[in-house]
């Protein structure tokens, strides 16, 4: 669309701001900031400039066809992205990379009962009685990425969300899995640590189906009556090892891009985070008569899903699987877009807002809803820059590709990126903007009041702001009636919950590789379409956001964010939250250790966070007055979350370098904290337990040093 002249952008302003003040009393101080009056002008300006009508257009636009990474469709949207950026005068690159990816040739799976006679064929196809996307020519079969092709035949277990414990509780009841075909339910855990414990347990193959008790008609009407997940609804999704390291399989540590040699790649044997058995995505349409046909014990409590029969282990002969996958894997041109506003007082200092593009199909929830929130982010930013205003830091608003592959632009930019990056003050991450109403969001400790401070300062199409909307639907956070038991006092109201981060998106190298404070924020609802063909344009506008206000929305709270960061005079990090949060985390790590029976002295470390604490409430005093040389501090504040960082990595994993968060290796998705300590008491590994402790007592000491010379001490 051309651009809006600035006329028509003032306009806009001045009939809307009016309603803004009604809903939304921007403060008149805010942490961070000697005086905010300036800043608050600024926030009402950009506040009122985020369309709906046009959020919707652009997400009309971004899913009109099935875009994986790597495909002329997925770079027609980085070209989109790209021309988005530049009409709101930003510096605009499409920067490429080399990654290795597969996509499916040929997929097909079929059952056979004890005789041999076969009683089911698949893939279905996914299908609705009524959807306008779903027949497009250009939909890929449901497929796995980093998935290798295999043919395979074998008996069928059922081994429940495919968690440690549930592979466990088979071989206590002696379930040899070696040569196994195992079936598992999405859920639990990411569904690459499902098969990488089938792989380490002898499992020739993995097949993943979505069961209806976990995001269908258990759930409430399917779609397209409702928003859950038909019996044809397949969820793709890459099983790389990302909790090994994420990115292009190829270049752990190293930016992929198209210049590197093949002589700089990993050779196929040695890239150790992709699985080495096969594995497939299915419906629960394909997986029931295979469930309904399994012998063998009944499922333990907990074990049985919503399909109208008792579910059994299996692994007795009663249903075998033939599994065959021809995978095409080439090194594929993906596409990021960075769009760049430079800073003007201190320009090194690097604000990054990022989303990623790809989609496993049309991807109208995950990713595009944040794509378009990001846009209109940008068309705020475009129109404050026409009025002349300028950021004192610099700006990235980033459109990642390949992310649902394995976060791989994201990891192969903050990889080229690594020296710049330590200066960078902040990344803030949207993925699934939009399923629904309710406001989420993750971030590091010293990030989590910021977040609640930029709610509070975007209307919410609830009526009052985010954050009023936020804490209204979380009475999960207050304290529950055990809780309150034999206390005197009254409880604590409730405060919005800003969970951790632990991994599944674009902030995982930005945090955990390089040491860059993170946030990551969405809204959601009833989103039973995951990774399908039916996460699309009609469903959205039927079930998510129909009149795109959500989307309206989150485009404000992430512009705020930048907002924010890029124009304090001082970095609103709070490291006292952080601090105690460390505290809480080793002292649960203790507890733990002593149940483990691994006896050792936390004193060192104890006495490392207590130091942290201090020197934390000291600097955070500074930061309140605003005195002194800012710049300095402002340094010696952004170092603080590089300290955290263990030169080392983690054991077995050594790209993961973060001593306070961390993906699970047997999670995946969900945060570990202080993972180097808690996994090995979990491996009881006492000499592991003890070098971990020490790992983070020297990272509490940096942590400490910086922050006292953040205080002036």
């Amino acid at each position: 669309m051309p651009t809006r002249p600035i006329s028509l952008f003032l306009t806009i302003a001045a009939s809307t701001l009016p309603l803004l003040a009604q809903s939304v009393a921007i403060p008149d101080s805010l942490f961070g900031y000697r005086d905010f009056a300036a800043q608050a002008q600024i926030d009402r300006q950009f506040l009122a400039v985020p369309d709906a009508r046009l959020a919707g257009e652009e997400l009309k636009s971004l899913t009109a066809v099935p875009h994986v990474a790597g495909s002329k469709e997925d770079y027609d949207t980085a070209v989109y992205v790209a021309n988005k950026f530049k009409e709101a005068g930003l510096e605009t690159t499409i920067v490429p990379y080399k990654a290795w990816l597969n996509l499916p040739q040929s997929v097909k799976v079929e059952a056979m009962d004890s005789s041999g006679k076969v009683f089911m064929q698949g893939p279905s196809k996914e299908h609705v009685s009524v959807d306008p996307y779903q027949d497009d020519p250009r939909v890929l079969p449901a497929f796995n990425g980093s998935s290798p092709s295999g043919d395979v035949t074998g008996e069928v277990v059922y081994a429940n969300y495919g968690r440690p414990e549930d592979f466990q509780k088979l071989a206590d009841d002696n379930i040899d899995l070696h040569g196994k075909v195992v079936l598992v339910r999405y859920g639990g855990n990411f569904r690459g640590v499902k098969v990488y414990i089938a792989q380490q347990r002898g499992a020739a193959a993995v097949l993943i189906y979505s069961d209806p008790y976990d995001d269908g008609y258990f759930q409430g009407d399917s779609y397209p009556k409702g928003p859950y997940r038909p019996d044809t609804g397949v969820q793709r999704g890459s099983v790389q090892f990302m909790f090994k390291y994420p990115g292009d399989a190829t270049t752990p540590d190293v930016a992929s891009t198209p210049e590197l040699s093949e002589g700089q790649r990993l050779p196929l044997q040695k890239m150790d985070s992709l699985p080495s058995i096969p594995s497939l995505p299915i419906s629960y349409r394909d997986a029931s008569p295979i469930l309904e046909r399994l012998a063998g014990p009944s499922v333990p409590r907990g074990w049985q899903g919503a399909l109208p029969f008792t579910y059994h282990l299996g692994g007795d002969g009663a249903v075998r699987v033939h599994l065959t996958e021809n995978m095409d894997y080439a090194e594929r041109t993906i596409w990021d877009v960075t769009g760049r506003i430079p800073g003007t007082q201190d320009p090194e200092a690097w604000v990054i807002a990022g989303n990623h593009r790809d989609a496993w199909v049309y991807g109208a929830v995950d990713p595009n809803s944040g794509t378009a929130a990001m846009l209109e982010a940008v068309h705020g930013m475009g129109a404050l820059l026409k009025s002349g205003w300028k950021p004192k830091r610099t700006i990235y608003f980033c459109s990642w590709d390949a992310e649902e592959e394995g976060l791989i632009g994201s990891t192969e930019w903050v990889e080229d990126h690594a020296k710049q990056l330590d200066h960078a003050v902040a990344y803030f991450n949207t993925d699934v903007g939009v399923s629904g109403p309710e406001f989420e969001a993750a971030a590091v400790p010293s990030l989590k009041q910021f977040v609640r401070d930029v709610a509070a300062e975007a209307p919410s199409p609830q009526g009052g702001s985010v954050l009023d909307a936020w804490k209204a639907e979380i009475p999960r956070n207050a304290p529950s009636a055990s809780m309150d038991e034999g206390r005197s006092e009254k409880p604590e109201p409730a405060v919005a919950r800003v969970g951790d981060l632990g991994s599944g998106s674009d902030f995982t190298p930005f945090l955990q590789h390089a040491g860059v404070p993170s946030t990551d924020i969405g809204s959601r609802g009833s989103y039973g379409v995951y990774h399908s063909v039916f996460d699309n344009y009609a469903w959205f506008t039927k079930f998510a956001d129909p009149t795109f206000v959500y989307e309206q929305q989150q485009a404000r709270v992430f512009g705020l964010e930048v907002l924010h960061i890029a124009d304090a005079d001082v970095l609103p990090y709070d490291y006292v939250t952080y601090a105690k949060q460390i505290s809480s985390y080793l002292k649960d790590a203790k507890a733990k250790s002593d149940k483990a029976g691994i006896r050792l002295s936390y004193v060192q470390t104890e006495a490392a966070v207590a130091k942290m604490l201090s020197a934390a409430e000291s600097a955070y005093s500074r930061q309140k007055s605003a005195s002194g040389d800012l710049n300095a501090m402002n340094a010696k504040l952004r170092q603080v979350e590089g300290d955290l960082l263990d030169p080392d990595g983690l054991p077995g994993r050594p790209w993961f370098r973060h001593t306070i968060y961390a993906p699970g290796e047997y999670t995946g998705y969900a945060a570990v904290v202080i993972p180097g300590v808690n996994e090995a008491i979990d491996a009881k590994n006492q000499g592991h337990v003890q070098k971990e402790l020490d790992a983070l007592t020297a990272a509490l000491d940096r942590a400490s040093g910086d922050l006292k010379a953040a205080a002036g001490d």
